[in-house]
């Protein structure tokens, strides 16, 4: 590996950080877009519950907001809930804009490493060549370990490169795609608990 480190020149000094990089973001995003973690199985059951039984006091409405993702959402409408649907709506939207952006966060990082890692691997393979013809117009083409050399460097870096990307790139594509699940799962809850709070007031108010 060091070898080839070396062999590739800085530029795959730069590529190994992009590596290093992406790898680290992949291991935090698997981690952290568990979606059981950001929408635990039964919690809206419990705080239906809960609010059934006017339980839901201040301390359980903050303990909630704090628990998960979804938590913090379905507390935000709770909140509001006297207010009507619409502002009951407002505030779960603008809670919900707040975990979209935290569940996306590195991942415009690494969609830049997909996108740059093949060009730094481009970058190597011109500076390669430019070595290639500095050392054929310095001594001709009777040194073959010299262009040799210089040929290696642009095709290593160009390999380097490559190989970051097409990880980064798969693993960007699936981080979102993982995210949209969850956001759509997390739009079911909420509207279940919508639609289930001001059908029972409509039904009280009937009676």
């Amino acid at each position: 590996m060091l070898e080839l480190v070396t062999a590739g020149g800085w530029l795959m000094v730069l590529i190994l950080l992009c590596s290093i990089l992406a790898l680290a973001i992949c291991v935090e995003r698997l981690y952290t877009l568990n979606p059981k973690k950001i929408a635990p199985p039964h919690l809206l059951a419990t705080v239906w519950k809960q609010l059934k039984a006017g339980e839901l006091d201040t301390q359980r409405l903050r303990s909630l907001r704090q628990s998960s993702p979804l938590g913090r959402i379905l507390a935000a409408g709770l909140a509001n809930a006297n207010h009507g649907r619409e502002v009951m709506k407002e505030s779960i939207q603008d809670a919900a804009s707040h975990v979209v952006h935290d569940l996306e966060r590195y991942l415009n990082t690494l969609g830049t490493i997909a996108a740059v890692a093949p060009l730094l691997g481009l970058l190597g393979t011109v500076v390669g060549m430019i070595k290639v013809f500095a050392q054929i117009m310095a001594q001709g083409t009777g040194n073959a370990s010299a262009l040799a050399g210089g040929i290696s460097e642009a095709l290593i870096t160009t390999a380097a490169g490559l190989a970051v990307a097409i990880p980064a790139l798969v693993m960007h594509r699936y981080f979102v795609g993982r995210i949209d699940a969850i956001v759509v799962g997390l739009e079911q809850e909420t509207i279940k608990l919508m639609d289930a709070l001001h059908n029972d007031e409509r039904r009280d108010e009937r009676a």
